[in-house]
Formats: structure tokens, C-alpha cells, sequence
């Protein structure tokens, strides 16, 4: 747990590290507001491990982008969003063939998911190449995440009862009855994408981007059935801004 906990720090040090290194640079006071959608892929790392593909799911909510400075070619901002995004799990469950395990009750393949929904607030150090005002800019940007816990459901076409366990090949079934235990998430994202920007019609992003949770969903001391139990998200997001603020230029 501390080194997770120096993980985070250490982001947030940089993220602060490079705003007020962007003190030397040409002042900016840009101010943007506006709102981003998008698709999340999700799973969560189980240790011992649960056969996994990957759950789909919406995320969206609204952003702020505070542009700072700009030093030499780099334009430096703090980036920061709060967002409402539906992720968890979806079991593979197979056999020693890798076929999918038939329930001897319904003669269906069976199917597990777990849909875990969360108020996520992400900050970001946020640098960019490109056009300030008028054309494309390419930009890189990474920090820390948190996430609260809001609700989950599952969905399955078995009962736990009358589960297929004699042709599983991993038969790690306790995730499928446990309740979230840790209610907060925290973790580091970083992505990629492209803004384009004109001053009649504001600010457009595409974005794409990984998140790796270092807090465990579930408890992970030596009494615990899961040593680990953390979120993976892959995120394809769109968002909108229009500038509240703008920097004056010739």
C-alpha cells in the first residue's frame, strides 16, 4: 500500500512540478469549460486470477482546462474533469478446450458481469503541440485519478447454485457473490489525442486513453480470499470546451 501511495504522490508532485515550472514560459490565462463522452473497456486484475473479456460501458461528464503558459513550442495546462463512467467485469468462463462452459440447468453457455458505476475526477498535467487559437494541436497528458463508488449490478444468465463447476477450468467463483467492499478508487491515467480549435465554434478533442487503479475493490490482507483486485479502463473519449477566459494577443 505505501508504495501505491508514492505512486500518486510522485504524479502529483510532477503535475504541480510542471505548472510552476511553466512560470519562465509566455504567460497564458486561457480558461475552458465544457463537457466530454465517451466508451470505456474495463476489467479488473484478479489475484488469483478470474478469466476475463473485456466490459463495455459509457462514460461522460464535464471538464476544465486551464492553460497556464506556453514554453517555447510546448503549451503547458492543468486538465481536470468529473465524470460519471459504468465499468467492472465480464467472466470468460470456459473449459480444458477452451469452449465455453454449458449449463447443465439452462443448456446455455453460461455468462457473468458485473457492472460497478463510479464518480470518477481525474487531474492532469496537459501539454500540447500545435495551434493555440485556430488549427490542430496534438497533446500528451497524465495525473492521478479518484473514484467513488456509486452502485453496481450484475447480470447472468445462472443461478450460483446450479453453476457448471465440474467442466470450469478456473473455478475462482467467489468475486461472483461479493459486494464492493472499498468504496474509493484512486489510481493513474495518462492519454493521447488531438484538439482542434477555432474561435467561432470553441474547442473539439479526441482522446484515448489508459487508467490503472492502485486501489483494490476488494480487501487484500492475508485473511482475504483476493490478494489484488484492480480496475484496468481503457477509455476513447470526445469532449467539447468553449473559452471562458482568453489571454490577449496581437
Amino acid at each position: 500500500m505505501k508504495v501505491r501511495q508514492r505512486i500518486v504522490f510522485l504524479m502529483l508532485c510532477l503535475g504541480m512540478a510542471m505548472t510552476s515550472h511553466a512560470q519562465v514560459g509566455e504567460h497564458r490565462n486561457d480558461l475552458s469549460v465544457g463537457f466530454n463522452a465517451g466508451y470505456v473497456l474495463s476489467n479488473v486484475s484478479f489475484q488469483p486470477k478470474v478469466g476475463q473479456t473485456m466490459h463495455g460501458g459509457i462514460t461522460g461528464g464535464f471538464t476544465f482546462k486551464y492553460v497556464c503558459e506556453k514554453y517555447f513550442k510546448t503549451i503547458c495546462a492543468i486538465q481536470a474533469e468529473v465524470n460519471y463512467a459504468s465499468i467492472g467485469w465480464k467472466e470468460e468462463i470456459l473449459n480444458i478446450h477452451d469452449a465455453p462452459v454449458i449449463n447443465t440447468v439452462t443448456g446455455l453457455p453460461e455468462e457473468y458481469q458485473r457492472t460497478i458505476n463510479y464518480i470518477q475526477v481525474p487531474v492532469f498535467a496537459h501539454l500540447g503541440w500545435g495551434k493555440e487559437q485556430k488549427g490542430l494541436q496534438f497533446f500528451f497528458q497524465a495525473g492521478p485519478q479518484f473514484g467513488y463508488f456509486l452502485s453496481e449490478s450484475t447480470k447472468t444468465n445462472f443461478k450460483v447454485e446450479e453453476r457448471n463447476a465440474e467442466e470450469r477450468v478456473n473455478n475462482n467463483v467467489a468475486q461472483d457473490t461479493m459486494v464492493v467492499e472499498h468504496k474509493f478508487d484512486y489510481g493513474i491515467a495518462a492519454g493521447v489525442g488531438m484538439e482542434y480549435s477555432h474561435p467561432k465554434i470553441g474547442r473539439m478533442m479526441l482522446e484515448a486513453r489508459y487508467y490503472y487503479g492502485l486501489g483494490n475493490i476488494y480487501g487484500d490482507s492475508k485473511r482475504d480470499y483476493f490478494g489484488r483486485s484492480n480496475f484496468g479502463n481503457i477509455v476513447v473519449k470526445f469532449t467539447y470546451l468553449f473559452d471562458l477566459i482568453r489571454t490577449k494577443r496581437k
